[in-house]
């Protein structure tokens, strides 16, 4: 088993730091480009429901425009008014 160095200590710290910069750089970077592109897609996605959603409902609508056979109002007997007695 091999005993760490001092020399390897140090260099693999600074490796991790010029990773964590490097990583840090391209995400400033690429992450704009990426969220644009997520938000795109999600307006995309909606937009599709929506038109979904308003094509279902258009569709009901026009089997529910069916001509309807005016109903008969049902006579309930004949109208009384009332006076008032003192």
């Amino acid at each position: 088993m091999e005993t760490a160095s001092f020399n390897g200590v140090v260099r693999v710290i600074i490796i991790m730091v010029l990773g964590y910069y490097a990583l840090k750089f391209l995400l400033r970077i690429f992450a704009p480009i990426i969220v644009q592109k997520v938000v795109q897609k999600a307006g995309e996605t909606m937009y599709e429901r929506q038109q979904e959603f308003y094509n279902a409902a258009n569709q009901q609508a026009q089997q529910q425009q069916q001509p309807e056979k005016p109903r008969e109002k049902k006579k309930i007997g004949e109208y009384i008014d009332f006076e008032e007695i003192e």
